[in-house]
């Protein structure tokens, strides 16, 4: 496989098309778009973490950057810190939910977010070309910052709104699959007056199991939470930007359910508008119409959230993977803040987690890709916007078709020619005829 270079980054096997020398220089290429300047540098648990991190601090160097090392820590943490020290920017070293054999490259800039598709696209074209900035004299040493991690999770803590004691220490279950999450989450959570039963809580990166936090990868966290009748079990992924969650009876809810239940609480005390890509589920349209405020709809990618967020003041967004964005706390997803709001919603409706999934509104969704060359993916596209012209879809990404019973997200991968069909509905019934209508004016029959 090919490296992977995009919008998220860069993404490699290790010692194939992800080496040291590579790391160096996607670094310096940042290094010198940034033309020198203050960043912070971080790392997953990956055991070629600590090699890499060697080689982007070189990279940064060279282009002239003064570099804060924060460690092992969370893709939030990193995000949270820049604008916290007012750097000029960060990168980490992680390949967020891929296998231990993958490690990657995570651009964030002075808002703490990753760069733009502009900005990235320039990252990519100065490694290239090879066109570095190399600075000869005056060069600083590294600084280290062992606290940016403790701080995170003050900070969390500190923006909480209901009192958590009224749960009385419930038993939590937690799995960070050997990543970041292990570091701090723990005492995190016992800050919030949990009680914890930690599963893969060595920051080895030997992952345990799959590391994305879907239904098929946490069966090991559904079954400790019904050995233990726990109150919840909440599943990280190696980076620990995404959430999952299984309920009190060991049911996993769905990776769409961590922002819609996060969404509920903020828009129950702090009404305003929301935000989240296309792709993800229109149960996030269904509760913020309940509270009476706007959804934006972005394109795919953390990136698009989070600048949607801070042009529009939403109060909430994220996408449909886990992921939910607390502008309080940063511009990047963060298991944390998910944690924090789902327990706060417990706390404040004294229901369980399978009553409040229940009382929220619940779709079929279909997902299905298709290899095909970039011209054809292109054409598709546009076929589908004119067969469907009446329904206003959404071009910012590919091409949305909003119908009465559902929708169906038609897009180009932001990394290999694939084209990706997502669509919900009611039931599965209603999501299939949707999704075969739009695949047969795209000519994918």
């Amino acid at each position: 496989m090919a490296l992977m270079v995009g919008i998220s980054g860069v993404r490699g096997i290790v010692g194939q098309t992800l080496t040291p020398a590579v790391a160096l220089e996607f670094a310096q290429a940042y290094g010198t778009l940034l033309e020198g300047g203050r960043l912070v540098l971080a790392r997953d648990s990956r055991p070629s973490g600590p090699m890499f991190e060697a080689a982007a601090a070189a990279g940064l160097m060279a282009a002239g950057c003064r570099v804060t090392h924060l460690g092992l820590v969370m893709t939030p943490t990193c995000g949270r810190t820049i604008r916290e020290g007012q750097y000029d920017g960060g990168m980490i070293i992680t390949a967020s939910h891929n296998p231990s054999s993958w490690n990657g490259l995570k651009f964030l800039d002075d808002l703490g977010v990753a760069p733009d598709p502009v900005r990235a696209r320039r990252i990519a074209a100065i490694r290239e070309k090879g066109n570095y900035q190399l600075v000869k004299t005056g060069f600083e040493p590294p600084l280290v910052d062992h606290q940016a991690g403790e701080r995170h999770a003050e900070a969390v803590i500190k923006a909480c709104e209901v009192d958590l004691s009224v749960l009385k220490g419930p038993l939590v279950v937690l799995d960070s699959i050997n990543g970041a999450g292990c570091a701090h989450t723990p005492d995190f959570l016992a800050a919030l007056g949990c009680r914890l039963i930690h599963i893969n809580g060595e920051p080895s990166g030997e992952f345990a199991h799959r590391p994305e936090p879907v239904r098929e990868n946490l069966e090991q966290l559904c079954t400790a939470v019904r050995a233990a009748k726990a109150a919840i079990g909440f599943a990280q992924d190696p980076d620990a930007d995404r959430l999952a969650i299984v309920d009190e009876h060991g049911e996993y809810i769905g990776e769409e359910y961590s922002l819609a239940l996060a969404a509920e609480f903020v828009l129950s005390r702090r009404p305003g508008p929301v935000a989240a890509n296309l792709s993800t589920s229109r149960i996030i349209d269904d509760i913020a119409a309940r509270h009476g405020v706007p959804v934006l709809r972005t394109p795919v990618g953390e990136t698009h959230v989070a600048r949607g967020m801070l042009a529009n003041k939403c109060v909430i967004g994220g996408e449909g993977n886990g992921g939910v964005i607390d502008p309080r706390i940063c511009y990047v997803r963060d298991s944390l803040s998910a944690m924090s709001l789902v327990l706060q919603l417990l706390a404040a409706t004294g229901k369980p987690i399978s009553e409040l999934v229940a009382g929220l509104p619940r779709y079929a969704s279909i997902k299905q890709k298709f290899e095909v060359p970039r011209e054809r993916i292109d054409g598709a596209v546009e076929a589908v916007t004119k067969a469907f012209a009446k329904q206003k879809p959404n071009t910012a990404d590919g091409v949305r078709v909003d119908f009465e019973e559902g929708w169906v997200h038609l897009r180009a991968s932001n990394t290999e020619p694939v084209l990706r069909v997502i669509g919900e509905a009611r039931t599965a019934v209603a999501a299939t005829e949707l999704v075969s209508k739009v695949q047969s004016a795209a000519g994918l029959e």
